[in-house]
């Protein structure tokens, strides 16, 4: 059986739209194997869905001055020396990489070792590690169409696939929902989304904003692991979560409107199921403005509405809220407009690697 070696960690960013490739890389009869950090988020994901899961030795590639920089690179070719072997030993026909730093050494390592190499970038520009994979990729698949002018030279590797997104997201049970969190039918349904790290700002946002919100609002607070606050823990109207997995579907399928940081992840899950949402992008002084750029196309095209962080109070998050919600039936309209075939991204990648099945 043709082994495909899948890679991509560090956040559930990065490991999510691997998995949603799954189901249809099984039923093409591909064995599947995954390579990530032995100690990332990763692993955890990956071993939940049943598939074999290989620690690589890697190091965090930073934009800013930190002393890890003079002994992370060391970190990194160990890691090529780690996969150099795992490759030898699975013999993959090819690696398909989501991104994040420790696909570098993987990426790397199929290159030394001549195994085809597919990448895919989900945000605007391509991050840091896709850019170091470009010079050795076949394939480059990128989430918008604006990416394709960003990789330069490489821009005849270059298709817009759009993002996989999991089949089972769209199979939740609002009913199902409401029961996990003990909801009425009363009042409608926000849920906050912080990411799978959570995001403090919105956190802090929120529970400042709770007395007002729960006026109108019953609230779902996905608040990051380490985040749940034990003074609200039996807050009426308030459900908490560190982090979800299977409860997700039900959870979006219940909700009303959503908040969302604006990972490409989140907010194409939010266009397939066309949910009315608010977006609060990681500010630039936070990261490298990906999310930024995310939310500002999606922003154009009338899908989203958005509140930079730096606007950010209690006060301002009410007052969106409300205005998202009245214009709910506009945003909605024009996410079913533009959202036809939302599982055409898995068809679409699975036939590129289906090309090294041969």
């Amino acid at each position: 059986m043709a082994v495909i070696l899948l890679t991509g960690g560090g956040t559930a960013g990065h490991v999510n739209p691997n998995l949603a490739l799954v189901p249809s890389l099984r039923e093409r009869g591909w064995e599947i194997a995954y390579a990530g950090s032995p100690s990332g988020i990763e692993r955890e994901l990956v071993q939940a869905a049943g598939i074999p899961f290989y620690g690589i030795s890697s190091g965090k590639l930073r934009r800013y001055f930190a002393w890890q920089n003079f002994t992370d690179p060391l970190r990194v070719l160990k890691g090529v020396v780690d996969a150099y072997g795992l490759l030898g030993q699975l013999r993959p026909r090819v690696v398909f990489s989501k991104g994040g730093f420790v696909t570098v050494p993987v990426v790397w390592a199929a290159y030394l070792r001549r195994v085809p190499v597919v990448i895919h970038e989900s945000d605007y520009t391509p991050g840091l590690a896709n850019r170091l994979a470009l010079p050795v990729a076949q394939r480059v698949c990128v989430t918008f169409p604006e990416t394709l002018n960003f990789l330069g030279r490489y821009a005849e590797k270059g298709v817009c696939t759009g993002l996989p997104i999991r089949p089972e997201l769209l199979t939740g049970s609002s009913d199902r929902g409401r029961a996990l969190c003990q909801f009425h039918d009363a009042l409608p349904i926000l849920l906050v989304i912080g990411g799978s790290t959570g995001a403090q700002a919105i956190n802090t946002a929120v529970r400042s904003a709770l007395s007002a919100l729960l006026r109108q609002w019953q609230i779902m607070h996905i608040c990051g692991k380490g985040n749940l606050e034990s003074s609200l823990q039996d807050k009426a109207g308030y459900r908490q979560f560190e982090y979800v997995s299977t409860e997700l579907p039900d959870l979006l399928a219940c909700a009303d409107l959503v908040i969302s940081r604006a990972g490409a992840n989140a907010i194409f899950e939010l266009l397939a199921l066309q949910k009315p949402h608010l977006l609060i992008p990681l500010p630039s002084k936070s990261s490298r403005g990906d999310q930024i750029l995310n939310a500002n196309s999606f922003a154009k095209q009338g899908y989203s509405l958005v509140l930079a962080e730096e606007n950010l109070t209690p006060e301002a998050l009410v007052r969106h809220v409300a205005l998202l919600y009245d214009k709910r039936q506009e945003f909605t309209q024009k996410m079913q407009a533009n959202v036809t075939d939302k599982l055409g991204a898995i068809a679409q990648i699975v036939t590129f690697l289906d090309d090294f099945l041969g």
